[in-house]
């Protein structure tokens, strides 16, 4: 059996659902489901096979493929009219909040709204009042400020292509400025590290495996090697370059020792 992950919106959770009708599915296709609230539309993220050894519930079957008349339907929602009013009633209730987006059921019973803020929010008088104007159930749900630049995000730093985390790249996880070191740059700062969503770029992280599968292959720093028949200590890496900074003891130097800098690999020796 297949398992179907799927987003009903880009900045909710995944949700799994099993393909028991035997629906050629691809990442990418829009599915009509039924869920536990109703009938929603979402974006196929992943197809996997089920693992039995997992443990896996009983999951909800996927109801069909969605055609032409199910996205016009929803490209008819006016969210920027939704977005508008909600901000609107957000300044009346002075809530320390930020509205980002806005998600219809397909069922037409639900509304979701995608907000940020600092901490916890008292928003129950602000759903009373959507609940009253809508005549629909009505969800707010937090999101951090990457989402946020998810949803709104335009042309990435390279003036060239849209954000990364907007076209192409999903969940990452947890980007550290360790990363930052590993590949050399943590000397530009953060102001040239950080993305438009005032955190550390997403590149980061996409970019970091590749780093640590060059890095196997250069000698540890600290490690002693062989240079034109010397001793000598490691003490940088360029890893894209594939090259290594060195430290060379009695080279005529006042202190005894000289650095050089971007060895190739192919001109040192590992000392055994």
């Amino acid at each position: 059996m297949q398992i179907i992950k799927i987003k009903f919106c880009p900045w909710d959770k995944e949700y799994d659902f099993s393909n028991d009708n035997n629906l050629d599915l691809k990442v990418g296709d829009k599915i009509i489901v039924e869920t536990e609230v109703g009938t929603d539309i979402g974006e196929v993220i992943a197809v996997k096979e089920s693992d039995k050894s997992a443990g896996q519930g009983e999951l909800k079957p996927v109801t069909r493929l969605a055609n032409k008349n199910d996205l016009e339907k929803i490209g008819r929602t006016d969210k920027l009219e939704m977005i508008k009013y909600c901000r609107i009633l957000v300044k009346k209730h002075n809530l320390p909040m930020k509205i980002v987006d806005v998600h219809c059921s397909y069922d037409d019973s639900r509304v979701k709204f995608a907000f940020i803020a600092d901490g916890r929010v008292d928003f129950r008088e602000l759903v009373k009042d959507l609940a009253r104007h809508y005549q629909k159930s009505i969800i707010l749900y937090q999101v951090g400020i990457r989402d946020e630049a998810k949803i709104c995000g335009d042309i990435g730093r390279c003036g060239v292509r849209p954000m990364c985390c907007k076209s192409f790249l999903g969940d990452l996880g947890g980007i550290s400025s360790e990363m930052a070191e590993n590949q050399q740059i943590a000397h530009r700062g953060s102001e040239r590290l950080s993305g438009s969503c005032g955190r550390l770029m997403c590149c980061l992280r996409y970019e970091n495996e590749g780093y640590a599968e060059l890095a196997k292959n250069l000698p540890p720093i600290g490690s002693k090697v062989i240079y034109e028949g010397v001793e000598a200590e490691v003490i940088g890496w360029h890893t894209l370059k594939k090259t290594v900074d060195l430290k060379i003891k009695g080279r005529n130097k006042e202190d005894g020792y000289e650095k050089i800098f971007d060895i190739p690999l192919s001109k040192i020796k590992y000392k055994k």
